[in-house]
Order: C-alpha cells, then sequence, then structure tokens
C-alpha cells in the first residue's frame, strides 16, 4: 500500500512576519511549529512537531524533490501507473513556484518540465516499445470546470463517470505530444487562460485549481513460445497547483476576489473532508461528490495511483494559523492508503493467461509421450495404446483451442470455459487409467 507523499518545503516569502516560527530537521524527517509565547493565541504556547516522509527547507532545490519524490512516480507512468502531484498550502507559499518553477537557477525548474523531459527521456531510451502521449489541461473557477487548451477556454464543461474510464471531463480536448518542447507549448498556451488576480498576499495569484494531465499509451511486443505477442499498458500522470487557502481580512479580497476564494476554501475543505474520512476508517461514504476537485482527485485519494501531496509552508510568525492548519492537513493525508496497480489492457491480460494455460497442458501430454516404453509390462501394453490415443485427442483439442484463442475477443468467454472444461477432463482420464494400471498390477 502507497503512502502519500509529504514534502513540506518551507517556501519562499515572508509576508511581513518578523520571526521564524518553523523548524526543519531533514534527518529526523520532521517539522516542528515553534512556540510564540508573546502570542494571545492559545494555539501558539506550545511547539508543535510533525514527521513526515521528507522535509525541505527553504535551502532545498526542486531539483532535490524531484529526484527523491517525484522521479519515481513518473518511472512508475511508464510502466503503466496512475500518478498524481499536488501541491498544498496558503496563498503564496511556493505551490506554483515548485509545480512551474523558474528557468534559472536549472535547479529551480519546477516539477511540470521536470516531469516531461524525464518522460520523453525515457521514452527515447526503450526498446521494443510503441508509445502514443497526449496531454490535456484543465481549471477548475468557481467550480466550474475549462479547458485551458480550448480557443473557447471560458466554456463549461461537465463531469462524467463510466465504469470504463471513472471520473473524467466529457468534452476535455487530449492533445499528441512527442517531445518536451510540446509539453512546454502546451503548459505555457493553457498558463496564459488560466485565472490570476492580485490579493494584499500574492500579486499573481491562481484563482483556480489547475490540472495538467499526460496519458501514456504504451504497447510491448515480446516473444513467447507460440511467436511474437503484444501487451498494452496505460499510464497517467496528473499534476496539480491547487489555489491557496485564504483569509479575507489578510487577503483584502472583495468583488470577484471574495467570491473566488470562498469558492476556493469551499473546495480545498472538501478535500480536507475525503482525507479525513479516508483516514478515520469508520466513514462508509467518502463525500467526493462533494466539489469539482475532489470528483476529479477521486482515484488519486485511497484509490489506483501513486499519490504525492507537496505542502507548501511560511516561516513567518504572522502565518502561524495557516501553517499549523496547513501541517495538520498533510499529517492526516499522510496516513490514507493508495491501491495503484498497472494498468494493462484486460484483453492482453486474458490472452497471456490462455497461453501459459495452453503451454502447461502441451507440458503435461509431452510428459507423458515420454514415458519409457521399455518398462511396459505385458498387461499394460493396452492401456498404454489406450493412453497414446488420448494424447492424440488432447493434442488436437489444444490447437484447436490455440485457434480460438488467435480469433477476436467475443470468443474469450468460450475458450476460458472450454480451456477449464479441457483440463478437468484430462486430469480425469488420465487418472482412470492410472487406476486401471494399479487394478491390473494388484
Amino acid at each position: 500500500m502507497i503512502k502519500l507523499k509529504m514534502i513540506l518545503t518551507s517556501l519562499f516569502l515572508v509576508f511581513g512576519g518578523n520571526q521564524n516560527v518553523v523548524q526543519i530537521n531533514p534527518s529526523a524527517l520532521q517539522c516542528s511549529l515553534l512556540a510564540v509565547p508573546s502570542s494571545h493565541n492559545e494555539n501558539n504556547d506550545t511547539t508543535k512537531t510533525f514527521t513526515f516522509d521528507g522535509v525541505y527547507d527553504q535551502t532545498s532545490t526542486t531539483e532535490q524533490i524531484y529526484t527523491d519524490f517525484g522521479y519515481p512516480l513518473v518511472e512508475g507512468v511508464i510502466e503503466g501507473y496512475n500518478a498524481t502531484v499536488f501541491a498544498y498550502g496558503q496563498t503564496g507559499s511556493g505551490k506554483s513556484f515548485t509545480m512551474q518553477g523558474v528557468t534559472s537557477p536549472s535547479n529551480q525548474t519546477g516539477i511540470l518540465p521536470r516531469a516531461f523531459e524525464h518522460l520523453f527521456d525515457s521514452i527515447a531510451a526503450a526498446e521494443g516499445m510503441k508509445y502514443l502521449v497526449f496531454a490535456s489541461y484543465l481549471e477548475i473557477y468557481n467550480e466550474e470546470i475549462r479547458d485551458l487548451l480550448s480557443p473557447d477556454y471560458k466554456r463549461k464543461l461537465e463531469l462524467k463517470e463510466n465504469s470504463d474510464r471513472g471520473v473524467y471531463v466529457a468534452h476535455l480536448s487530449q492533445h499528441a505530444v512527442n517531445s518536451v518542447g510540446d509539453c512546454q507549448r502546451l503548459m505555457e498556451n493553457g498558463w496564459k487562460n488560466r485565472a490570476v488576480g492580485a490579493t494584499l498576499m500574492n500579486a499573481d495569484s491562481s484563482r483556480s485549481h489547475s490540472l495538467f494531465s499526460i496519458s501514456v499509451e504504451m504497447m510491448e511486443t515480446f516473444k513467447e513460445a507460440n511467436g511474437e505477442q503484444q501487451s498494452i499498458r496505460r499510464g497517467k500522470l496528473n499534476l496539480v497547483d491547487l489555489a491557496g487557502s485564504e483569509r479575507q481580512s489578510k487577503t483584502g479580497a472583495t468583488g470577484d476576489r471574495l467570491k473566488e476564494a470562498t469558492k476556493i476554501n469551499l473546495s480545498l475543505s472538501a478535500l480536507g473532508n475525503v482525507i479525513s474520512a479516508l483516514v478515520d476508517g469508520k466513514s462508509k461514504h467518502i463525500p467526493y461528490r462533494d466539489s469539482k476537485l475532489t470528483r476529479l482527485l477521486q482515484d488519486s485519494l485511497g484509490g489506483n495511483t501513486k499519490t504525492l501531496m507537496i505542502a507548501c509552508i511560511s516561516p513567518a510568525d504572522d502565518n502561524y494559523d495557516e501553517t499549523l492548519s496547513t501541517l495538520r492537513y498533510a499529517n492526516r493525508a499522510k496516513n490514507i492508503q493508495n491501491k495503484p496497480r498497472i494498468n494493462q489492457d484486460p484483453k492482453d491480460a486474458m490472452l497471456r493467461e490462455y497461453q501459459k494455460e495452453i503451454e502447461r497442458l502441451s507440458q503435461m501430454v509431452e510428459q507423458q509421450k515420454s514415458f519409457d516404453a521399455h518398462n511396459i509390462k505385458p498387461v499394460e501394453i493396452d492401456l498404454e495404446q489406450e493412453k497414446v490415443l488420448l494424447q492424440i485427442e488432447y493434442e488436437e483439442k489444444i490447437r484447436q483451442l490455440q485457434r480460438e484463442v488467435e480469433k477476436e475477443q467475443e470468443t474469450n468467454a468460450k475458450a476460458t470455459s472450454e480451456m477449464e472444461n479441457l483440463r478437468r477432463a484430462y486430469e480425469a482420464d488420465l487418472q482412470k487409467i492410472n487406476n486401471s494400471k494399479k487394478a491390473e498390477a494388484n
């Protein structure tokens, strides 16, 4: 089971506070929020220490974070797993910086461009594989989903759900990408369409949650005893930049900014409720449907995805309450257990099982053929002739079954049933012959 990886980064802005209240201990993987004795807030009078899977102070680089936690996630996508990286924290705490990064210095390039480069480097180095890669980019603004790569990017899109695809966005554009440059251009074009606005805490504040997704379909050709076979796997990487939680008293938000902040806080609250319900273990109902954000992240929270949460915090004393809230949020989230698995085409998995069973039955027949005829007693000759006839009969049935396996997949259920019947009949008939041999010997 996979825990959500918690990275706590004392980034990058001090919003007017004159005291650093965050202490990072990388060797112990601990983050401490120090006591502020002069404060009248009773929450501030004791030091609070939290342990996570990774902690990084303000001297750390995005390169370090990606090497430790991002790299293995992208490797998993190339193997056919789903992966999600999302940044959480108050407005201005460094979420977009961590996800998008800057071009200089190079060690502060963000998670997204690093993932692009990693993905296409791995594809270029792969042998015996064919790949199709598609990208999409959306935002959730005021609880409305928008396609950031569509000419009509303000059009409202709807969430749908079915058994094959799970939760998805209807009519979301998918763009074929063949290089890092293709992904970068899509990201830059989409970023221009994102809803941003100035607040007292951040001159360029994201007013929406964004989700950049890369879908990778890979076809592997390999050799088996009965010829070349193909296997199809599908991996998906979700890179999420959450809007920051806000307090109106600090942001000075009014009008549209206040409406945006209200929607942002409601969706983040819904995310917190989902995390609490998953960790609690007693809740039969997980409230994924309470917001568009939690529905889109449904598979990333307790589902078929390897998930990394990057919790960004400010070290400033005047952000004590927001930092404590983020730490508690992350401390709950680290206990979620996901159930990731390789996404393999069911058709290919079933064919692989057919082929293994055919090989096993064929080996059983060959073992009977190799019986030492010189050791057969006269009383056993008729029984051995019967076994030869039985072998011929089952060899023909195996060949027939092999032909059926190679047909279209509508015959799979029939082939499965016949294979099981064949196995049982063969073992039953073989048992009868062996029983007859024992009877003759007695």
